[in-house]
């Protein structure tokens, strides 16, 4: 693994005095006719510096073209700073396309809010820029890790060609440690981490002149989150200490920018304490996870964005997550499992 910078963000700025080795470049993914097309996207104002590209519900997908998810950015005098790079490489261009039909202030630095692949695979656009890229160092790891590549493969086998196995996982330049904070063009960000929630890294920015908040999956607005190995009942108190900051527009990784975050993180915060609660009372009863999910109404959720992908498996591994806890609990109190 190479070396990353282990710092925080305010020691660079102003001027961005440190420069990260830049990274090579990586063949431009084609379509079968050999062309590129590139999805337009079309960029939101949220705020007097900042926007956010919007995904489309549900799963990434062949029908999508992998474009699920959100990413921000925010325009200063001194440059443009992007959170999140989206989910294919050819998304990654497309984002920067979305950004020069905004401005022409050169891109600066990218701020990674996690490390699933729906948020960073377009990074690689971005790096044949020689941009600097932040993320959170419990990630530092990751694009080495065996899940990465797992999950690497698995977009190849469903995306292509919109992500292709030579494609390369790129990491950050610089990893924070806590909280930070920096100026740039006397726009403030803040960063702060979150996690372990929806993830361990989970990075939240703000942009305090603009009072607009970029939470990564920490919020899913108007579709059922994806749980996948997050801690469950981290996120859940997680959810408060996000409503505490009290931004005037909070930026979900998927799903419309929230004006009104108190009620629109509720679904998320609701979602996730309604299957705790069912599957805990399954593995207090000793009902198997297959009998349990057949008996329960779902009625409540099945409307919603995403729930035929994601529903079933956010259960299961919200039940294996119960049951351990259960398992935990058990140990440490010395009552036999």
């Amino acid at each position: 693994m190479r070396t990353a910078a282990l710092l925080m963000l305010a020691a660079l700025l102003p001027g961005g005095c440190a420069t990260p080795t830049p990274a090579p470049r990586v063949p431009t993914p084609v379509i079968a006719d050999g062309s590129e097309r590139l999805p337009v996207l079309k960029p939101i104002r949220v705020g007097p510096h900042s926007w956010y590209v919007e995904g489309l519900p549900g799963v990434a997908s062949q029908g999508n073209q992998g474009y699920n998810s959100n990413a921000g950015f925010v325009v200063t005098p001194a440059g443009v700073v992007v959170i999140d790079t989206l989910g294919t490489p050819a998304l990654g261009r497309a984002l920067i396309e979305a950004i020069r039909s905004v401005t022409r202030q050169p891109i600066v630095r990218v701020i990674l809010t996690h490390f699933h692949a729906d948020h960073f695979y377009g990074l690689e656009a971005f790096k044949a820029l020689d941009v600097e890229t932040y993320a959170q160092v419990a990630a530092i790891r990751y694009t080495d890790s065996p899940e990465a590549r797992r999950r690497h493969a698995q977009r190849a086998r469903d995306l292509m060609p919109w992500v292709q196995a030579r494609d390369r996982l790129f990491t950050a330049d610089y990893w924070i440690d806590g909280h930070a904070g920096f100026t740039l063009g006397g726009v403030r960000f803040e960063l702060t981490h979150l996690g372990p929630a929806h993830s361990p890294e989970d990075l939240i920015v703000q942009v305090i002149d603009d009072q607009v908040l970029y939470s990564g999956d920490i919020l899913f607005a108007g579709r059922i989150p994806y749980v996948g190995e997050a801690d469950s009942r981290e996120w859940l108190a997680t959810t408060a200490r996000l409503l505490a900051f009290q931004p005037r527009v909070m930026v979900a990784g998927h799903g419309r920018a929230s004006h009104d975050p108190n009620r629109d993180l509720v679904l998320t915060r609701d979602y996730i304490a309604d299957l705790r609660a069912r599957m805990a009372r399954a593995v207090t009863t000793l009902t198997d996870f297959d009998t349990a999910y057949a008996a329960e109404d779902w009625s409540q959720w099945s409307r919603l964005p995403a729930f035929e992908d994601a529903h079933r498996a956010n259960a299961y591994n919200i039940y294996l997550q119960v049951e351990q806890e259960a398992l935990q609990g058990d140990a440490q109190s010395g009552d036999p499992p």
